[in-house]
């Protein structure tokens, strides 16, 4: 009953989406939290390991989580825009999990100009998104996961609120080494606007799957984001990714995604363009019994290079 319930939550979700515009507030809940998930392209929603900061991504991926881990991100965004974010889980029961998790993303400091650009003094813009998240053994291949989000942002004096929900589901065969996803990202909507014009959330259904080959260290990973705005065809809407898993404590891995390259595209002269690199991602990490460390890199503006640190402790 409970996988029925959670299939047509997905499914009703899906359809309202495909009326929703593209144009969103509260864009940082686009960006990875996960240095895994980065290094494949930057979505992924179906990688079973024991990473806290995956949960981002898919919170019924929160099942393979072990106990009492806790979890720090960082991210340097672009320049003088840095995002951090940190997450404690527990195990309740046979069948569920539950955590707490928090991501805060600072802008800096802007000049403050009248109509005349002439310079009155300086003001910061934040983020912050405060998080509980649940996931459900629902079968013996079936999590079923969903996270409830408070969601803030200040520029100057100015304030929004909005509440979001995410919710997830994984398929898990172990034998065959298959994992299908499902992920309805960011519903919800705005509570108070910074003026009377209320800005939409930004709703992302995705799908995927991963494939671990056995008796080998390859697995490849493709995921369809953004499939509520299906404006172009489906290899805008793809992000492969391949990771080597090298023995039980460290992985490599890279990944592409088609639709980060395209949208970064500019213009380097006479009718040519250039992503500077743009869609590409890699990474690694090392996972030891208590403690595991993974780093990615990808480029998500224009203007700079971004890294992503996880760090994770068992308690």
């Amino acid at each position: 009953m409970k996988k029925v319930v959670f299939s047509i939550i997905l499914t009703l979700f899906a359809t309202k989406m495909g009326a929703q515009e593209s144009q969103t507030g509260y864009n940082f809940l686009r960006l990875p939290v996960s240095a895994h998930a980065a290094a494949l392209g930057g979505d992924n929603i179906t990688l079973i390991e024991d990473d806290a900061a995956l949960a981002f991504h898919n919170p019924a991926l929160l099942a393979s989580v072990n106990d009492r881990t806790l979890n720090f991100n960082y991210m340097n965004y672009m320049k003088g825009v840095n995002m951090a974010s940190a997450s404690f889980n527990r195990i309740a029961g046979e069948k569920a999990s539950w955590a707490v998790s928090a991501q805060y993303v600072d802008y800096g400091k802007m000049k403050q100009t009248d109509e005349n650009n002439i310079q009155m003094g300086e003001f910061s813009a934040k983020d912050i998104c405060l998080a509980g998240t649940f996931s459900y053994l629902l079968s013996e291949r079936i999590v079923g996961g969903i996270t409830a989000k408070f969601i803030t942002s200040y520029i100057g004096d100015y304030n929004s609120i909005a509440m979001g929900v995410d919710l997830g589901l994984n398929y898990y065969d172990s034998e065959e080494e298959w994992s299908v996803s499902a992920v309805a990202r960011n519903l919800g909507g705005q509570l108070k606007a910074y003026d009377e014009e209320y800005e939409k959330m930004p709703i992302d259904l995705q799908v995927g799957v991963s494939k671990h080959f056995i008796n080998t260290p390859f697995r490849v990973s493709a995921t369809l984001v953004n499939l509520n705005h299906w404006d172009k065809g489906i290899r805008n809407h793809a992000v492969l990714g391949a990771d080597l898993l090298l023995g039980e404590s460290l992985w490599v891995g890279a990944g592409y995604n088609f639709r980060r390259h395209d949208e970064m595209k500019i213009v380097n002269g006479e009718d040519e363009t250039s992503s500077h690199g743009a869609g590409w991602s890699l990474g690694g990490g090392i996972n030891l019994e208590r403690f595991h460390l993974n780093i990615a890199y990808g480029k998500y503006h224009v203007s700079s290079n971004s890294l992503l640190l996880n760090i994770d402790y068992r308690l």
